[in-house]
């Protein structure tokens, strides 16, 4: 087998799960539109619910579990919260996983 310069294998049943948590986090239409969304910029609890069709304490609970799992930072201004990417590699992956699926008609 040739050599590359790819990372070896991490394969620690610890790194793999979290691996997998992140991806379940995600996993969702309404957490990858917030993610797009947010690729953007910040925005507040309320933007957020009404650019992707859900109540607010939908959105509040979505943007929870992001960012409990480390993805999403948050910042109160007065009355509202608003939400940010903390892990910049979302970005990437985000864009690497689209980039799977363009020009594909739906």
């Amino acid at each position: 087998m040739e050599e590359t310069n790819i990372n070896p294998l991490r394969n620690s049943s610890g790194h793999l799960e979290k691996v997998s948590e992140c991806l379940r986090t995600i996993a969702h239409p309404v957490r990858l539109r917030m993610v797009q969304l947010l690729m953007r910029g910040r925005y507040s609890v309320g933007e957020l619910a009404v650019s992707c069709s859900v109540q607010n304490h939908m959105a509040s609970e979505h943007l929870r579990l992001m960012q409990r799992a480390g993805l999403l930072k948050s910042r109160r201004d007065g009355r509202k919260i608003y939400y940010s990417i903390l892990e910049p590699s979302l970005v990437g992956l985000m864009e690497r996983v689209e980039a799977m699926f363009d020009g594909e008609v739906s």
